[in-house]
């Protein structure tokens, strides 16, 4: 029996670090998703051995985590985490629960486990990368500007040699003002992480959302000149619904005032025609009374019947004439 408590006493130390080896690996390997300062805590203690019921779900968590199961991983060290008998083990196990939970996109878990973790370890060092990852869930719900004020507080705590984190935190404040509209400002810095940082894991994506950036500029021009000329042709069309109403309005309002002009001329020569015609009528009638007047002197006096004749010959005369006058003054008012 002291055998094998001398031989676990013995190995614990060198178990924990091939446990250390592997997680770095992963870290490294996952630093997307899980920040920059992923690296493990070089110190642990007596109180951070490991029991034997912790090592086995807490590795089985990891790996899962390794496969990209998010949800079984997150169960996994959950269980792992109700398991853990030192300080440093509820922490570690806390924290990858983090990691899974933001993996799987269930951001609301995941800022109360990381409120948990600062409220119940906060001397813990992994609170500072819990920084990063807060700022990231923060990204993820919508909230840019809380997210920009992490990510620079973030950056601010690398000090010498935390390039890799300074790079992180650069690109997310520019993923951040780029979900904003801000492109020329979120071009502003993924260009740092480009000048900077080339060697960093952001280079690349910096590098194509900076293409990103640009064609956006383009389109966002080209849509500007599009709405300018829509509304441009609009207004034409409207000009020209506007003068096509005028001119309507004008025409017709010519229309009326010919027809009245026409009307008007057309009732001025009907009046003359009837003042002639009335004339014409009233001399007819008067030659009419003289002849007959003549007529009447000439039979008191037995004139020949020769020039009785002539007389009512025109005196039936003028009467054809006064009827064919009567006639044609029939179709006047």
């Amino acid at each position: 029996m002291e055998s094998r408590k001398l031989k676990s006493f013995i190995l614990r130390p060198f178990l924990l670090s091939l446990l250390f080896v592997s997680m770095a690996g992963l870290a490294s390997a996952q630093a997307e998703e899980s920040g920059p300062a992923a690296a493990f805590p070089g110190y642990y203690s007596a109180d951070a051995a490991s029991t034997s019921e912790f090592s086995p779900r807490f590795l089985a968590g990891i790996n899962l985590y390794r496969e990209s199961s998010w949800l079984e991983a997150a169960a996994e060290l959950r269980a792992a985490q109700e398991l853990a008998e030192t300080k440093w083990e509820w922490t570690e196990a806390l924290y990858w629960v983090v990691l899974s939970e933001l993996a799987a996109s269930d951001y609301g878990s995941a800022l109360r486990d990381m409120d948990e973790l600062e409220k119940r370890a906060p001397e813990s060092g992994r609170n500072a990368d819990m920084v990063y990852h807060r700022a990231r869930a923060y990204y993820y719900l919508g909230y840019y500007d809380e997210a920009i004020v992490l990510f620079k507080k973030y950056a601010d705590g690398a000090g010498e040699g935390g390039e890799s984190r300074k790079a992180a935190a650069m690109y997310w404040i520019g993923e951040c003002l780029y979900s904003m509209g801000q492109l020329e400002r979120a071009a502003d810095f993924f260009t740092i992480v480009v000048d900077r940082y080339p060697g960093s894991v952001k280079y690349e994506a910096a590098t194509y959302r900076l293409e990103l950036v640009k064609q956006k500029k383009i389109e966002s021009e080209l849509l500007t000149m599009l709405k300018w000329s829509h509304e441009e042709s609009l207004r034409t069309l409207e000009e020209y619904q506007r003068r096509e109403k005028t001119y309507d309005q004008a025409l017709n309002a010519y229309q009326k005032r010919l027809a009245d002009v026409l009307k008007d001329t057309q009732l001025t020569d009907l009046e003359s025609a009837n003042i002639e015609y009335q004339r014409q009528l009233a001399e007819a009638n008067e030659r009419i009374l003289d002849l007959e007047e003549r007529l009447a002197s000439a039979r008191s006096q037995g004139l020949p019947d020769e020039l009785k004749v002539k007389a009512q010959q025109l005196r039936n005369e003028i009467k054809w004439n006064l009827n064919n006058l009567e006639s044609e003054g029939g179709g006047y008012p």
